[in-house]
C-alpha cells in the first residue's frame, strides 16, 4: 500500500511540474545578446536575466559583489599559518599567475587520485604549504578566495579537461546530472536541459551554467559557491542535498563546467 501511495504520488507530482514549465514560455525581451555570453548552443545565465540584473554585473562600482573580491586581494597578501606565508609568498601577482587558473577547475590530483575544484586547491595551499587552517565551505574567506581567484580569469573560456584520469570522474558526473532523486523523481536535465526559458512557478529556468560562481545572488544577498546551488537544486526537488565538497557534487561540478565550455569566466556574476 505505501509502495503504491508513492508512486502516485511522484506520477502526480510530475504531471504538476510538467504542467509548470508548459505554462510560461521565455519573454521575448530576454532573448540572448550577440557575443561572448552565447557560445553554439550553450548560454550564459546572464542572458535570462533581467536588464536590471544585467546592469549591475556590468557595473564594477554597483556590483556588490567586487567587495568580496577586493577583500579576497587583501587575504592573498596576508600571511597565516605556521610556515609564515601568504599565497602572495609562492603565487606572486595574482593579476599574472593566476589568469586562466580558474577556468581549468575541477581538475584531476594525482596525489589523491580524484577530482580537486578550486575550494580544495586552495585549502590544500592553506594546510600544505602554509601550514594554516582550512577555511570552511561557505565561510567568507573560503569565497573571498575563491572569487579573487576567478576574477583574475574573467572574460577567459571555461576550458575544462575531461580527458585521461579525469574521464571517469567526468562519467560519474555526468551520470549524476542524468539520475531522477527526490520525492519529484527529478534529474538536473528535467530543468536545465529540457525546459531552459520556461518557468517552475515564479523561477525563470536557465541552462544552469556555472561559468559565473561563486555567484552574488540577489536572494542571498551574498554570493555562494556553485555547490550551494547544487544543494539547493536537491531541496527543490525534496532530495538529500549531499555535503560540501562531497566527490559527488565535485564530479558533478566538472561534467557541469564542460556543459559550459567556451562560456566566459564571469565572476563575480549577480543573479536574481
Amino acid at each position: 500500500m505505501k509502495k503504491a501511495y508513492l508512486g502516485a504520488l511522484s506520477i502526480a507530482a510530475a504531471a504538476m511540474i510538467a504542467a509548470t514549465f508548459a505554462s510560461t514560455a521565455y519573454a521575448d525581451h530576454n532573448d540572448p545578446k550577440e557575443g561572448k555570453m552565447v557560445v553554439d548552443d550553450r548560454r550564459s545565465g546572464y542572458t535570462y536575466a533581467i536588464k536590471e540584473t544585467q546592469a549591475i554585473q556590468d557595473d564594477d562600482f554597483e556590483n556588490p559583489a567586487m567587495i568580496w573580491v577586493e577583500d579576497g586581494g587583501q587575504l592573498w597578501e596576508e600571511v597565516d599559518g605556521k610556515a609564515g606565508k601568504s599565497c602572495q609568498s609562492c603565487h606572486n601577482d595574482a593579476f599574472e599567475t593566476m589568469k586562466g587558473v580558474a577556468a581549468a577547475y575541477p581538475k584531476y590530483d594525482a596525489k589523491i587520485k580524484k577530482l580537486k575544484n578550486l575550494e580544495q586547491q586552495i585549502n590544500t595551499c592553506r594546510t600544505e604549504r602554509m601550514q594554516a587552517k582550512a577555511w570552511k565551505y561557505e565561510s567568507n574567506e573560503l569565497l573571498q578566495m575563491t572569487m579573487f581567484v576567478r576574477h583574475q580569469s574573467r572574460g577567459m573560456p571555461v576550458n575544462v579537461s575531461i580527458d585521461d584520469e579525469a574521464a571517469q570522474f567526468f562519467a560519474k558526473g555526468k551520470e549524476f546530472y542524468y539520475q531522477r532523486r527526490g520525492a519529484l523523481d527529478m534529474a538536473c536535465k528535467h530543468c536545465h536541459e529540457d525546459n531552459p526559458g520556461k518557468y517552475a512557478r515564479a523561477n525563470l529556468l536557465t541552462q544552469g551554467q556555472i561559468n559565473g560562481f561563486p555567484t552574488y545572488r540577489l536572494k542571498w544577498q551574498k554570493p555562494g559557491s556553485v555547490h550551494r546551488r547544487f544543494r539547493g537544486c536537491n531541496k527543490n526537488i525534496r532530495a538529500q542535498p549531499l555535503k560540501y565538497g562531497s566527490d559527488e557534487y565535485t564530479n558533478l561540478e566538472l561534467y557541469v563546467a564542460w556543459r559550459g565550455r567556451g562560456l566566459p569566466v564571469e565572476t563575480p556574476a549577480v543573479r536574481n
